[in-house]
């Protein structure tokens, strides 16, 4: 199987155009037409990580953060970047980042911590703008293939519903001839825009459609940064804290002061989470879980919801056990393994 087939899984899953302007998501190192031969599972590809996959027999290394953010200019060695890339390349083994899209969709990396934490009715919460409309003009009699074949192509989902659709039917006038016409109307994802148009072209009786696609306002429910979920009961905040130390393996916990309540509703973000601290009071959370927070942001808590800051690799580390999962229930083709080495540059006294 080609590297490729295992990365367009991944994006099917977590769109490349879903990383945020400052990602660099997607393949970092390595020819897409390579055959895979194993894929070693991390959170950061260091020159640990690629001797390990070179061990194991790996040529793929699947990673949360991409080891390159911005241009290099010099392959020198000089840090552990370039020692990284040099190293990969000399091997052929590929680098493979899947980042903040992973981060935005609601089956990502937010979802493990609210999975690990226990939180039943979980969302998203700061949902984003990537809905769009399609509307198009087409014969009465091709409607239900038309319809099947945009739901195929991935329109029509809204909310937990699928295949959701509006078609009216009236009097279209075209060359000065009137006749009935039914106009179809479908909400899709702006990642899936140029399969639906795809799909469009290919299905329709006319070689020259007459369609229109238009951004809508509406949020997408699940696309977006952070999730808030409830436990299954309130529990004591320090109750709380305890555990929460001891499920995500965290060294340390930093918190602002609790409140007097017990907590139930909790806000989650992988990675640093602090632009998310007013959707999570707004959202009516009682506790707001994340990290890299710095001193004087841990001010902006006010009284008004509890933050606690269990350090960048905590928050993140399951995000290998995702990987895992996502990629053994798709194939069976090659060996996929989960590093055994700590990356976290973090030590705890």
């Amino acid at each position: 199987m080609k590297i490729k087939n295992l990365t367009n899984y991944l994006e099917s899953i977590a769109p490349s155009m879903y990383q945020e302007s400052y990602d660099n998501s997607g393949l970092i190192v390595g020819n897409p037409n390579a055959d895979i031969k194993g894929v070693m599972l991390c959170l950061d590809s260091t020159e640990a990580v690629i001797e390990e996959a070179i061990e194991k027999g790996c040529n793929v290394v699947v990673a949360h953060h991409p080891i390159v953010f911005k241009g290099l200019k010099r392959f020198t060695g000089r840090n552990y970047v370039e020692r990284t890339i040099i190293k990969a390349i000399k091997n052929d083994v590929a680098i493979y980042a899947i980042h903040t899209n992973l981060d935005n969709v609601h089956t990502g990396v937010n979802a493990k911590i609210c999975e690990k934490l226990g939180l039943q009715n979980t969302r998203i919460l700061s949902p984003k703008s990537t809905l769009k409309k399609l509307t198009a003009l087409a014969s009465v009699n091709e409607i239900d293939a038309l319809k099947n074949a945009l739901f195929e192509a991935g329109a029509g989902a809204y909310d937990v519903q699928e295949h959701v659709s509006f078609t009216s039917i009236g009097a279209a006038t075209m060359n000065k001839e009137s006749g009935a016409m039914a106009q179809i109307e479908v909400t899709f994802d702006a990642a899936y825009e140029g399969a639906i148009i795809r799909a469009l072209l290919e299905a329709h009786s006319s070689d020259s459609p007459v369609y229109q696609i238009i951004n809508i306002e509406n949020r997408h429910v699940n696309v977006g940064s952070g999730m808030i979920g409830e436990l299954p009961k309130a529990i004591a905040p320090t109750t709380f804290l305890k555990q929460l130390k001891e499920t995500m393996k965290a060294g340390c916990v930093r918190y602002t002061e609790l409140p007097k309540r017990k907590i139930k509703t909790i806000a989650v973000c992988g990675g640093s989470g602090g632009f998310l601290l007013n959707h999570a009071v707004r959202a009516g959370a009682d506790i707001f879980v994340t990290a890299d927070y710095k001193y004087h942001e841990f001010f902006d808590a006010d009284g008004r919801i509890a933050i606690a800051d269990i350090g960048h690799y905590e928050s993140e580390q399951f995000t290998i056990e995702l990987f895992n999962e996502l990629i053994t229930q798709k194939f069976s083709t090659f060996a996929v393994y989960l590093t055994t080495v700590n990356t976290n540059p973090v030590k705890y006294f």
